[in-house]
């Protein structure tokens, strides 16, 4: 099974984290996978090359409506060979409603081209591959690469960040940053699980404007919960 290459950029820190630290976000994870035991990718996909394409859509916008999208998309331009000869305003009407339509558009045609020119229409199992096609970065390669390859690797969004800082387990804002930073304190093996299960919790307990502390599963291990008696 293919790998992703090595990581090229250093800890922030320069430095291993705290053991502390590094227990404390195991921790969190162990509890997350209690809270969330069936925490999965919530797009819907058949194919590599249809959750490439999901995720490109989900940018600035929700699963849920790229779900509704998705199924006409599909089933008009099922892979990359017939994306890559879409017509670019049938295109654009398909995906209007999940906003940011004539962007999306230029990446899914230009990712499709490349899988088409490169990778003889299949969509590459290796991050160096993934990070070369157009429009898709860190986040959206690892998303595949975690769920249609089974290769281990930490998703850093909006909510992932968000947590991420919040839980103490980073000061950054990079995400490449961030992904670094979590690489070094959570096993390798449960990179994949650890973002959906992190991705959940923010969008169903710790919201970004009225996080739900109160009911929080794992208020007891965040250093920016009411009452906090853990060190960030």
């Amino acid at each position: 099974m293919s790998r992703p290459a090595p990581l090229t950029v250093a800890r922030s820190d320069q430095e291993a984290p705290p053991v502390a630290l590094v227990r404390r976000a195991r921790a969190i994870n162990r509890a997350l996978a209690d809270v969330y035991p069936d925490a999965h990718c919530e797009l819907d996909y058949g194919t590599p090359f249809q959750l490439l394409a999901a995720t490109v859509l989900s940018a600035q916008c929700t699963d849920v409506r790229v779900n509704q999208v998705t199924p006409a998309l599909f089933s008009r331009f099922p892979d990359a060979a017939a994306m890559a000869g879409a017509d670019r305003d049938e295109l654009e009407a398909l995906i209007k409603p999940t906003g940011f339509y004539r962007s999306k558009a230029e990446s899914l045609l230009g990712l499709s081209r490349d899988i088409v020119e490169r990778y003889d229409g299949a969509v590459p199992g290796r991050l160096r591959d993934l990070v070369t096609l157009r429009g898709v970065g860190r986040k959206t390669a690892n998303v595949v690469l975690g769920n249609a390859f089974d290769v281990p690797g930490i998703t850093v969004d909006t909510h992932m960040g968000r947590l991420a800082r919040r839980l103490g387990l980073t000061v950054n804002e990079d995400p490449v940053v961030v992904e670094r930073d979590l690489m070094a304190l959570i096993e390798r093996r449960e990179w994949t699980l650890w973002s959906h299960r992190v991705i959940f919790h923010g969008r169903r307990r710790c919201m970004a404007r009225t996080p739900d502390c109160g009911s929080c599963e794992i208020a007891a291990l965040c250093p920016t919960a009411p009452g906090a008696r853990v060190r960030p």
